[in-house]
Protein backbone atom coordinates (compact mmCIF):
# COMPACT_ATOMS: atom_id res chain seq x y z
CA UNK A 1 0.00 0.00 0.00
CA UNK A 2 1.58 3.19 -0.96
CA UNK A 3 1.08 6.39 0.91
CA UNK A 4 -2.00 7.29 -1.30
CA UNK A 5 -3.81 4.33 -0.50
CA UNK A 6 -3.25 4.76 3.02
CA UNK A 7 -5.57 7.99 3.06
CA UNK A 8 -7.72 6.90 0.99
CA UNK A 9 -7.97 3.48 3.37
CA UNK A 10 -8.06 5.27 6.67
CA UNK A 11 -10.60 8.10 5.40
CA UNK A 12 -13.34 5.42 5.75
CA UNK A 13 -12.11 4.05 8.91
CA UNK A 14 -13.85 5.36 12.27
CA UNK A 15 -10.78 5.28 14.33
CA UNK A 16 -8.69 7.65 12.20
CA UNK A 17 -11.10 10.11 12.19
CA UNK A 18 -9.40 12.27 14.32
CA UNK A 19 -5.95 11.42 12.70
CA UNK A 20 -7.64 12.38 9.58
CA UNK A 21 -8.49 16.12 10.74
CA UNK A 22 -5.75 17.22 12.72
CA UNK A 23 -3.12 16.29 10.09
CA UNK A 24 -5.35 18.03 7.48
CA UNK A 25 -5.62 14.87 5.26
CA UNK A 26 -9.61 15.16 4.70
CA UNK A 27 -11.49 15.05 2.01
CA UNK A 28 -12.17 18.34 1.55
CA UNK A 29 -9.20 20.26 0.53
CA UNK A 30 -10.16 23.53 1.11
CA UNK A 31 -11.35 23.24 4.36
CA UNK A 32 -7.84 21.53 5.18
CA UNK A 33 -6.08 24.82 3.70
CA UNK A 34 -8.66 26.97 6.03
CA UNK A 35 -8.10 24.87 9.10
CA UNK A 36 -4.36 24.84 8.16
CA UNK A 37 -4.69 28.57 7.96
CA UNK A 38 -5.99 29.55 11.29
CA UNK A 39 -4.01 27.34 13.25
CA UNK A 40 -2.01 28.04 16.07
CA UNK A 41 0.52 26.35 14.09
CA UNK A 42 0.63 28.03 11.05
CA UNK A 43 0.29 31.76 13.14
CA UNK A 44 3.58 31.05 15.08
CA UNK A 45 5.15 29.97 11.90
CA UNK A 46 4.19 33.08 9.70
CA UNK A 47 5.72 35.18 13.32
CA UNK A 48 8.92 32.98 13.01
CA UNK A 49 9.43 34.71 9.16
CA UNK A 50 7.63 37.86 9.79
CA UNK A 51 11.02 39.81 10.87
CA UNK A 52 12.69 37.78 7.32
CA UNK A 53 13.69 40.27 4.19
CA UNK A 54 10.89 42.92 4.40
CA UNK A 55 12.38 45.70 2.70
CA UNK A 56 12.21 43.00 -0.65
CA UNK A 57 9.06 43.35 -2.54
CA UNK A 58 8.74 39.75 -3.31
CA UNK A 59 9.81 36.95 -0.75
CA UNK A 60 10.51 33.48 -2.97
CA UNK A 61 9.97 30.37 -0.59
CA UNK A 62 10.18 26.95 -1.35
CA UNK A 63 7.90 24.43 0.24
CA UNK A 64 9.92 21.12 0.20
CA UNK A 65 7.66 17.80 0.73
CA UNK A 66 4.80 20.28 0.02
CA UNK A 67 2.07 17.04 0.41
CA UNK A 68 -1.23 18.22 -0.23
CA UNK A 69 -0.52 21.79 -0.45
CA UNK A 70 -1.96 23.06 2.48
CA UNK A 71 1.49 25.28 3.46
CA UNK A 72 2.05 26.47 0.03
CA UNK A 73 -1.48 27.74 -0.85
CA UNK A 74 -1.62 29.35 2.73
CA UNK A 75 1.90 30.89 1.95
CA UNK A 76 1.12 31.87 -1.30
CA UNK A 77 -2.40 33.17 0.11
CA UNK A 78 -0.23 35.76 2.23
CA UNK A 79 1.78 37.09 -0.49
CA UNK A 80 4.84 35.02 -0.68
CA UNK A 81 5.96 33.55 -4.02
CA UNK A 82 6.00 29.68 -3.50
CA UNK A 83 7.34 26.71 -5.39
CA UNK A 84 6.07 23.73 -3.84
CA UNK A 85 8.01 20.66 -4.19
CA UNK A 86 6.44 17.29 -4.35
CA UNK A 87 7.30 13.83 -5.52
CA UNK A 88 4.10 12.57 -5.10
CA UNK A 89 1.94 13.44 -8.55
CA UNK A 90 -1.26 11.94 -6.71
CA UNK A 91 -4.69 14.22 -6.63
CA UNK A 92 -5.09 12.78 -2.76
CA UNK A 93 -1.85 13.80 -1.06
CA UNK A 94 0.38 15.14 -3.76
CA UNK A 95 1.44 17.21 -6.67
CA UNK A 96 -2.31 17.38 -8.47
CA UNK A 97 -3.67 18.04 -5.12
CA UNK A 98 -1.39 21.37 -5.01
CA UNK A 99 -2.34 22.47 -8.57
CA UNK A 100 -6.70 21.67 -7.60
CA UNK A 101 -6.03 23.83 -4.42
CA UNK A 102 -4.43 26.62 -6.50
CA UNK A 103 -7.04 26.67 -8.85
CA UNK A 104 -9.81 26.85 -6.36
CA UNK A 105 -8.05 29.56 -4.54
CA UNK A 106 -7.28 31.62 -7.97
CA UNK A 107 -3.58 31.45 -7.14
CA UNK A 108 -2.23 29.70 -10.22
CA UNK A 109 0.41 32.43 -11.01
CA UNK A 110 1.51 32.40 -7.11
CA UNK A 111 1.88 28.33 -6.69
CA UNK A 112 4.96 26.89 -9.22
CA UNK A 113 4.23 22.87 -8.42
CA UNK A 114 7.38 21.26 -9.17
CA UNK A 115 7.52 17.15 -8.79
CA UNK A 116 11.18 16.26 -7.71
CA UNK A 117 13.13 15.27 -4.80
CA UNK A 118 14.84 16.89 -1.93
CA UNK A 119 17.60 15.21 -2.71
CA UNK A 120 17.90 17.08 -5.85
CA UNK A 121 16.66 20.30 -6.58
CA UNK A 122 15.68 22.02 -9.83
CA UNK A 123 16.73 25.05 -8.93
CA UNK A 124 19.62 27.09 -9.49
CA UNK A 125 21.65 28.31 -6.59
CA UNK A 126 20.86 30.88 -4.38
CA UNK A 127 16.95 31.29 -5.80
CA UNK A 128 14.76 31.46 -2.58
CA UNK A 129 14.66 33.37 0.67
CA UNK A 130 13.02 31.28 2.58
CA UNK A 131 13.65 27.22 2.27
CA UNK A 132 10.54 25.57 4.55
CA UNK A 133 9.73 21.97 5.22
CA UNK A 134 6.92 20.79 7.33
CA UNK A 135 6.99 16.97 8.47
CA UNK A 136 9.62 15.94 5.75
CA UNK A 137 13.39 16.01 6.64
CA UNK A 138 12.33 12.15 8.64
CA UNK A 139 11.57 10.84 5.54
CA UNK A 140 14.70 12.08 3.52
CA UNK A 141 16.51 9.44 1.93
CA UNK A 142 19.60 10.74 2.78
CA UNK A 143 19.85 13.47 5.44
CA UNK A 144 22.57 14.90 4.71
CA UNK A 145 22.11 15.65 0.81
CA UNK A 146 18.59 16.62 1.50
CA UNK A 147 19.83 19.90 3.46
CA UNK A 148 23.07 20.45 1.60
CA UNK A 149 20.33 20.95 -1.28
CA UNK A 150 18.17 23.32 0.46
CA UNK A 151 21.42 25.50 1.61
CA UNK A 152 22.80 25.81 -2.00
CA UNK A 153 18.84 26.82 -2.89
CA UNK A 154 19.02 29.32 -0.21
CA UNK A 155 20.06 32.88 -0.75
CA UNK A 156 23.20 33.69 2.04
CA UNK A 157 21.14 35.41 4.85
CA UNK A 158 17.91 33.60 3.77
CA UNK A 159 16.18 30.65 6.36
CA UNK A 160 15.72 27.10 5.97
CA UNK A 161 12.90 26.68 8.66
CA UNK A 162 11.92 22.85 9.24
CA UNK A 163 8.73 21.91 11.26
CA UNK A 164 7.45 18.82 13.11
CA UNK A 165 10.24 16.38 12.53
CA UNK A 166 10.19 13.16 14.27
CA UNK A 167 13.31 12.72 16.56
CA UNK A 168 14.50 9.45 18.84
CA UNK A 169 17.18 8.76 21.21
CA UNK A 170 18.69 5.60 19.35
CA UNK A 171 17.94 3.05 17.02
CA UNK A 172 16.34 1.07 19.46
CA UNK A 173 13.80 4.27 20.21
CA UNK A 174 13.36 3.86 16.56
CA UNK A 175 11.95 0.87 16.78
CA UNK A 176 9.71 1.53 19.14
CA UNK A 177 8.46 4.33 17.17
CA UNK A 178 7.97 2.45 13.76
CA UNK A 179 5.97 -0.18 16.33
CA UNK A 180 3.67 2.38 17.52
CA UNK A 181 3.15 4.62 14.76
CA UNK A 182 -0.77 4.52 13.88
CA UNK A 183 -0.03 4.26 9.69
CA UNK A 184 3.51 2.81 9.51
CA UNK A 185 2.11 -0.15 9.52
CA UNK A 186 -0.28 0.29 6.38
CA UNK A 187 2.53 1.85 3.85
CA UNK A 188 5.85 1.50 5.55
CA UNK A 189 7.41 5.27 4.95
CA UNK A 190 7.74 6.68 7.99
CA UNK A 191 11.33 7.25 9.83
CA UNK A 192 13.07 9.66 12.72
CA UNK A 193 16.38 10.67 13.06
CA UNK A 194 18.47 11.89 16.57
CA UNK A 195 18.54 15.46 17.03
CA UNK A 196 22.16 15.13 17.09
CA UNK A 197 21.67 13.76 12.92
CA UNK A 198 19.25 16.41 12.05
CA UNK A 199 21.84 19.23 13.97
CA UNK A 200 24.99 17.77 12.35
CA UNK A 201 23.47 17.57 8.95
CA UNK A 202 22.47 21.13 9.12
CA UNK A 203 26.04 22.67 10.68
CA UNK A 204 27.98 20.62 8.04
CA UNK A 205 26.08 22.04 5.13
CA UNK A 206 27.27 25.34 6.05
CA UNK A 207 23.63 26.82 7.84
CA UNK A 208 24.30 28.19 11.31
CA UNK A 209 21.21 27.15 13.98
CA UNK A 210 19.30 30.02 15.12
CA UNK A 211 16.46 27.87 16.76
CA UNK A 212 15.97 24.83 18.08
CA UNK A 213 12.09 24.35 19.83
CA UNK A 214 11.05 20.53 21.06
CA UNK A 215 7.14 19.40 20.97
CA UNK A 216 6.23 21.60 24.49
CA UNK A 217 7.64 25.00 23.29
CA UNK A 218 5.88 26.21 20.38
CA UNK A 219 2.62 25.60 18.28
CA UNK A 220 4.36 25.07 15.51
CA UNK A 221 4.97 21.38 16.88
CA UNK A 222 2.11 21.02 19.26
CA UNK A 223 -0.54 22.66 17.80
CA UNK A 224 -3.75 20.88 17.49
CA UNK A 225 -2.60 18.83 21.01
CA UNK A 226 -2.34 21.94 23.27
CA UNK A 227 0.73 22.58 25.40
CA UNK A 228 -1.47 20.96 28.11
CA UNK A 229 -1.37 17.25 26.56
CA UNK A 230 2.04 17.43 24.96
CA UNK A 231 3.50 18.43 28.76
CA UNK A 232 1.70 15.33 30.35
CA UNK A 233 3.01 13.01 27.35
CA UNK A 234 6.49 14.39 28.09
CA UNK A 235 6.02 13.58 31.85
CA UNK A 236 5.51 9.97 31.59
CA UNK A 237 8.19 8.96 29.05
CA UNK A 238 8.92 6.05 31.29
CA UNK A 239 5.34 3.87 30.85
CA UNK A 240 4.59 5.63 27.61
CA UNK A 241 7.46 6.22 25.22
CA UNK A 242 6.89 9.63 23.40
CA UNK A 243 8.64 11.03 19.94
CA UNK A 244 8.67 14.24 20.71
CA UNK A 245 9.35 16.37 17.78
CA UNK A 246 11.62 19.83 17.08
CA UNK A 247 11.02 22.99 15.07
CA UNK A 248 14.29 24.70 13.55
CA UNK A 249 15.37 27.87 12.19
CA UNK A 250 18.11 27.57 10.65
CA UNK A 251 19.97 30.73 8.76
CA UNK A 252 22.58 30.88 6.15
CA UNK A 253 25.61 32.48 6.46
Amino acid sequence: MNWEETILEIRAMPRYEGLVKDAYLGEDLEDNIHRFRTSQEYKATIQELSGLNKEREEIRLLDIGAGNGISSIAFALDGYAVSALEPDPSATIGAAAIRKAANIFKIEDKVEVIEAWGEKLPFEDASFDIVYGRQVMHHAHDLKQFVAEAARVLKRGGLFMTTRDHVIKDEEDKERFLIRHPLHKYYGGENAFTLAEYQNAITDAGLKIERSLDAAQTPINYDPWGKKRVKEKLGILGSLPFVPEVAMSVVKY
